[in-house]
This record gives C-alpha cells, structure tokens and sequence, in this order.
C-alpha cells in the first residue's frame, strides 16, 4: 500500500523536471505558470534559492495578494499575501480563527508543546507566564548581568582576538553563538561556553540553523514528499532528526541539573527563578492528569524560547552590521549618540551600561528598526482559517488552503514606506521630537502582530543595543570584499554565507 502511495509523488517529480526544463527557455516572468497535473510548482522549486524575492516579485507586480495553485493531490493551493489590511484581519481582528492548527504543530513537531507551537489554554497558558516573568524586576537585572557577561568574558575576548591576529571570520556565526550562549544561561543557568577563541562546535548550537532549513523546506513541497524523507531518513529531514536529538542532548541534561539543585536547596529566600515558575506553570496545565512529564515540558518551552532568543536576535545583529558596512555615515552617527549621551571622553572605552541608558540610543533603535524592516528575522508566517473566511482583499480562504504572510515583502512595499522604501534610513523612525515613531505592527510585523506579538520584543533590542553599541563604538568591522550576500531560503533568514569580515579595535582596551 505504501508503494502504490510514492508512486503519485515520483509522476509529480518527473513531470516537474521536464516542465522546469521547458520553463527555463521561456522569458523569466514574476507568476509562475499554473500547469496542468502539477499546478505552479515547477516555477516555485525553479525559484526556491530565492524564495523571499520571489514572493516579493510576485507579491509588487500583482498587488500585494497571489493564489498559488500546488500539484493536483498535492495539498498545495496557498494565498501568498503582504496586504496589511489581511494582515491585520488574520492577526488581530480575527485571530481566533486562524490558530496554529494541526497542520502547523506538524510542520514543526519538533517545538512540541512550547509557545510558538500550541493554542487555546495551554498557549494563554505559556504567555501569561513568560510575560509575567519578563516583566519582573529580577528578570531584567538578570538579563543585563547575563548580557554583559556574555559581552564580557565571550564577545570582547573573540574579537580581540581576531583584531590581534588580523584574520577574517564569520560575524554571523560569532552572533549566533553569543545568542546561543546568552540564552541558555538565562534558562537553563547553563553556559555552554561556543563563543571561545577557538570556536568549539556544539552540536545543539548548530541545530539551529539545520531546524529552520528543514522548515520552510516542509512548507513548499508535498507533505508525502517531506514525510518521505523522513522515514528513509535523507536530506533535510536527515539533518532535522539529527537537530532533534542534539537539543535533547542537551537540554534534557540541563534540566535535570537544574531540577537537582532546587532539591538541594536550602536557603528558604525568594530568590527570582525561571525553571521553577515554568514547573508551577506545568502543574496549573496537568492538574488531575498524572500521565503528563514536567521534563518534557520544560524541554519543549525552552527549546521554543532558545529558538526566539538565539535564532532571531543573531540574524537581526548580522543584517545590521553589513548595512552599516554599506553605509559608513549611519555608523558615524550612532558612534556619535553613544559618546554623547554616555559623555565618553575621546579615547575611552564603551563598557558597561543599563537597560535605562540603553533608551537613550534613539538613533541606533531607529537603525536597528531599520534592519528590521528589510531583513525581519521571521520572514514568512504560515496560517489556516478554521472556517471558511473572507478577507479584506476579497479573496476567500478555506480550511484546506494555506496562507503565506511574506513579512519580507512588506519592508520593500513603496505603499508603506515611500520611493526610498528600498534605502537604509534610521531617520525615518525618528519623530519631531527626537522619539521612535510607532509604527502599527500589522505594517511592521518583525515582532508578529495581534495577540502573538512577540512577547520577548523589548528584550530583543535591550540585547541587541547592548552588543551594537559595544562593537560600534569600541571596534570597526570591516566587510570582505567580493563576497555574495543573500537571505537564506529558511523560515528565518540567515546569510546564506555568513558574513565574511575584518575587525580592527578603536581604542587599546
């Protein structure tokens, strides 16, 4: 029976082939052609290298809204949209229609039951705590000692190090690994030390970034292809299940660590504690169900949570910089701010400072905003209605049709940001008066819009000025020439290949 199952995939495959072959003689248009049998997937595997591109050109030249039509059997009819009047209807207005569903949880069951994953009670239930948790006093003087650690005795030693030996490296890696790092020490009370001089490699730290390939891989190919994968265990499904268990191998252990040491614990004072506010949060779920496992819990809301805080800040870092190194004023302009707002004296060194002073960088937020805007870390959102639903643009969506929101698209939309929509300009979120203009989220969604807006948005840029304004003010990065710079086909858009740079120091430490 399993046999007779492939054999629709493999007719699909082979007449995709020879239609790519019969495409790539035709002149290049944005719409892919809708063929018969296997529908607009051979323009979409032809375009896959560039798939956020792709979606912008078709997304520009049709206005804003494209129905893809998939493979006969395929599953595969999708709404591709970066409409901000949907955007907000699907987000905000009618959000309790369009929750994650089964077809996501299997999309990325290896999330299991952790925030990004999950709806209804259990999800209200992840959210009330992690808000209430990242809203207490304790929980930012953590973040900040935990930052400047990371800064301290991680990042200044690694990039002293290459600014002494003048070799090139990887900035894209050395974020991610400081992300890495950050965020396991903040949830886990764990440092798993990656960001060394000698760059050790962690298995768990780079499963990360095979994770995210794997995912936007299962959203443009027939599920019966994917799950194919999966169960010869090849490709990307290969390097996913190896993913998996890397994080288990890690995280598992740490928990038990953790849990360990609050059994042995003595002092009866209210010490602020992360691990043990998401165990009451565990038994509040599971009450009267005894066939649940807290460590299973735990290891899916952490790993969720190093997810969002490795994956999306370290590619939001990345895309910063290399603007920066296109555009030597903004950089002089923010190394400017910091000397006077922090009154650094010239040849003094940037270190320490607050998450207080941290808002007095308005121009480097509006820079970072900037970055945003043209490379949001989470760059597609994947939805389906429950019923049928009838969108603001007119077009009418059914429980057995995707919706891609392309957040991609809408950094590059003129109808949103202007003729220079295109153009790294910080100044345009500054106001008047010198503020961060706001700027609806259904419109500048690189934190979600709606009820999931991203819960941990002001950490997100307490670290990432902490880390910009250290490296701005105390070191120059300079970009390798010749390289080619591309967003990653992945659900977050990393480089494709890293960022390949120099780094000289300004001032003797």
């Amino acid at each position: 029976m399993e046999v007779y199952s492939i054999i629709p995939v493999l007719i699909i495959l082979g007449f995709t082939y020879f239609t790519w072959l019969f495409i790539n003689r035709r002149s290049k248009t944005s719409e892919p052609t809708n063929w018969p049998l296997v529908g607009m997937l051979p323009g979409l595997i032809q375009n896959a290298h560039r798939i956020h591109d792709f979606f912008t050109d078709i997304l520009l030249e049709t206005g804003n809204n494209f129905e893809f039509y998939g493979p006969a059997l395929g599953n595969m009819n999708m709404l591709f949209t970066s409409d901000p009047a949907n955007i907000h209807h699907i987000l905000s207005r009618n959000f309790s229609n369009y929750p994650k569903g089964p077809e996501f949880r299997k999309i990325f069951e290896i999330l299991g039951n952790g925030i990004f994953n999950v709806d209804s009670e259990l999800w209200e239930i992840h959210r009330k705590i992690t808000m209430s948790l990242m809203s207490h006093a304790k929980f930012q003087i953590l973040l900040k000692k935990n930052v400047w650690n990371t800064v301290e005795k991680g990042l200044v030693p690694v990039l002293d190090a290459f600014a002494e030996r003048g070799t090139t490296f990887d900035l894209q890696d050395i974020f991610q690994r400081f992300t890495f790092d950050n965020i396991s020490k903040l949830l886990l009370d764990c440092d798993p030390k990656s960001l060394f001089i000698d760059l050790p490699h962690l298995p768990c730290e780079k499963g990360f970034n095979d994770m995210v390939d794997a995912l936007l891989y299962r959203h443009v190919v027939p599920e019966s292809y994917w799950q194919l994968q999966k169960k010869l265990n090849i490709g990307k499904e290969k390097n996913l299940s190896q993913a998996w268990v890397a994080f288990d191998q890690f995280i598992y252990p740490a928990i038990s660590q953790k849990q360990e040491k609050l059994l042995n614990k003595t002092n009866k004072d209210e010490d602020f504690d992360l691990f043990s506010d998401y165990i009451k949060a565990y038994n509040q779920w599971t009450i009267g169900d005894t066939s649940g496992n807290v460590q299973q819990f735990l290891r899916d809301t952490f790993l969720n949570l190093m997810f969002a805080g490795r994956d999306t800040t370290s590619t939001a870092l990345t895309w910063f910089f290399w603007l920066l190194t296109k555009n030597p004023l903004v950089e002089t302009k923010i190394k400017e701010e910091i000397e006077q707002q922090f009154h650094l004296k010239k040849g003094e060194n940037l270190k320490f400072f607050d998450i207080e002073e941290s808002r007095k960088l308005v121009y480097l937020h509006g820079a970072l905003c900037e970055a945003l805007r043209l490379f949001p870390p989470v760059s597609i959102e994947h939805k389906a209605p429950l019923e049928l639903d009838v969108l603001p643009s007119g077009h009418r969506v059914t429980p057995d049709m995707k919706i891609l929101i392309s957040f991609y698209t809408m950094g590059r939309m003129q109808t949103l940001w202007g003729k220079d929509c295109l153009e790294f300009k910080p100044e345009r979120w500054i106001s008047e008066r010198g503020g961060i203009k706001h700027v609806p989220s259904y419109q500048f969604p690189a934190f979600n819009a709606g009820p999931r807006t991203c819960i941990g948005k002001d950490m997100g840029f307490i670290q990432m000025k902490m880390v910009a304004a250290t490296i701005v003010y105390n070191y120059h990065i300079q970009l390798v020439e010749g390289q080619a710079i591309s967003p990653t086909a992945t659900v977050v858009i990393r480089m494709t290949n890293g960022l390949k740079v120099r780094v000289v120091k300004r001032v003797p430490l």
